[in-house]
C-alpha cells in the first residue's frame, strides 16, 4: 500500500472531558495533579453549548472540562451514553482546510462542515469527524496568531491553581479499547493514514496447561510519523474473553472508548512521591514483580538502570527496557472512579512515564506485572 497524504498534524492541542461535576474534576486536577486554571466558559459560550467549561494547563498537556447545563448539551447525551470521559480528542494542524479535504476524500464522516471564527489576537478554523472509537470524536483546528483555545472561551488574567510542579511535559500517547480491535486500526490506517508502531499479543499463563486460563488482550499501536502523535489500541484476547481487563473496561463505560492517557514526566520518582504525598493512589504493584526485575531487565538487554530498585518498589514504578541505558519509567493512576470516589467519574485513569531512551511501550511491564498479580491472587498474598 502506497504511504498517504500527511494530514499535517502537528501535536494533541486537547483532551475534553466530559463530566457531571466540573467543580469536583477541577479540583482534582488543580489542587491534586497541580494544573493551573487558564480559561472558562463565558456566558456566550454556556448559552450557545448549554454547557459549563474551563481550560487546565500543565506544560504542554491541556484538558478541557465541560459539564452539560442542560439536555440539550453534547456532553449531556454523550453522559447519558456512558460515565465521564474522554468526549474529544482535538489536534492542531497545519492546514485544516487541506485535512478536511483529505479525510472526506478517503471516507472521513464529518460531523459538520468547516467552521471559521476571527477576532483580537487570530483566528480559527476548525471542524469535527466522527471516528471508530466509540462516541469519541477528533477536532482538526487550525491557529493563526493568537486565538483563544474555543470561540467564546475568557482566558484568564492570571492563572489559577498549580505551577506543575510534578513537571508534566506533554501527552505521550492515547490507549483505546475495544471489543474488536481490526475495524478500527483499519480505520485509523486508510482514513487517519495512520501507520503500524509496536504490537503485543498475550496470556498472563499457558491456557492450555493452566484450567483458570489468565487474562490476555492484543494490543497495537498506531502513529502518524510526522508529528509523533500515537494512539494504543487493545482488544481481550481470547480464550476468557471476559477474564480481560480490556472488557471490564468496554463494560464499565458501556462501549469503546479511551481507556487512559499517557502524560511524560521530566522525573518520574520525584512526581510520584509528590502525588502519593497529596493522596493521589496507583494501581498496585506486587512485590513479586520487583523480586524478578534485576533478572528480567538484564534478559531484555537493560545492564544498568540509574534508579534504586528499593525506592522504585517503595513508590510502586514499574521499569521497562530493550537495550542498555534505554529503559522507560511508568506508573498507572488508579481509575478516576475510585480516585474521585464516584461511580460515575468512570474507568478512565492516567498514565505517568519517563522515557530513557527507549520508545517502546512497556512490553516487559505488560507480561510481568498480569503474571505477578495473578501470582500473589493465587496464593492468598495482599497486592
Amino acid at each position: 500500500m502506497s504511504q498517504k497524504k500527511s494530514l499535517g498534524l502537528r501535536r494533541i492541542a486537547a483532551i475534553h472531558m466530559f463530566v457531571n461535576d466540573l467543580e469536583r474534576s477541577r479540583d482534582h486536577y488543580v489542587n491534586t495533579l497541580d494544573f493551573a486554571e487558564t480559561a472558562v466558559s463565558s456566558p456566550a459560550f454556556e448559552a450557545e453549548h448549554h454547557a459549563q467549561a474551563c481550560v487546565l494547563e500543565a506544560g504542554g498537556v491541556r484538558f478541557v472540562l465541560v459539564a452539560p447545563l442542560g439536555s440539550d448539551a453534547e456532553s449531556f447525551h454523550w453522559l447519558e451514553r456512558h460515565p465521564e470521559g474522554v468526549g474529544r480528542v482535538v489536534f492542531e494542524v497545519a492546514d485544516a482546510e487541506r485535512a478536511f479535504a483529505l479525510l472526506t476524500e478517503r471516507g472521513a464522516t464529518a460531523i459538520a462542515d468547516l467552521e471559521r471564527w476571527s477576532g483580537e489576537g487570530g483566528s480559527l478554523v476548525w471542524f469535527d469527524i466522527a471516528t471508530a472509537m466509540g462516541d469519541t470524536v477528533f477536532r482538526f483546528v487550525q491557529r493563526d496568531g493568537s486565538p483563544p483555545l474555543m470561540p467564546k472561551l475568557t482566558r484568564l488574567e492570571s492563572s489559577l491553581g498549580g505551577d506543575n510542579r510534578f513537571g508534566i511535559s506533554h501527552i505521550d500517547h492515547i490507549t483505546t479499547n475495544f471489543l474488536t480491535l481490526q475495524p478500527a486500526l483499519a480505520w485509523m490506517e486508510q482514513v487517519m493514514g495512520f501507520e503500524r508502531f509496536w504490537k503485543i499479543e498475550f496470556h498472563t499463563s499457558d491456557v492450555k496447561a493452566d484450567p483458570a486460563g489468565g487474562s490476555g488482550l492484543k494490543s497495537v499501536v498506531m502513529w502518524d510519523p510526522e508529528s509523533g502523535v500515537k494512539f494504543a489500541n487493545n482488544e481481550p484476547a481470547r480464550p476468557f474473553f471476559k477474564a480481560s481487563q480490556i472488557y471490564a473496561f468496554y463494560r464499565d463505560h458501556r462501549g469503546a472508548g479511551v481507556q487512559h492517557v499517557a502524560l511524560a514526566v521530566s522525573d518520574l520518582v520525584n512526581a510520584v512521591e509528590g502525588l502519593r504525598g497529596r493522596g493521589v493512589e496507583f494501581m498496585p504493584t506486587p512485590g513479586a514483580y520487583y523480586e524478578s526485575l534485576p533478572g528480567r531487565l538484564v534478559e531484555r538487554g537493560v545492564q544498568r538502570i540509574e534508579e534504586d530498585i528499593g525506592e522504585l518498589q517503595r513508590l510502586e514504578i514499574l521499569v521497562d527496557g530493550r537495550m542498555d541505558r534505554q529503559y522507560l519509567l511508568q506508573i498507572f493512576m488508579k481509575e478516576a472512579a475510585a480516585l474521585l470516589k464516584d461511580p460515575q467519574a468512570g474507568p478512565f485513569f492516567i498514565e505517568l512515564l519517563q522515557r530513557k531512551g527507549d520508545n517502546g511501550f512497556g512490553e516487559g511491564n505488560f507480561r510481568a506485572l498480569f503474571e505477578s498479580i495473578e501470582r500473589q491472587q493465587q496464593i492468598g498474598e495482599p497486592i
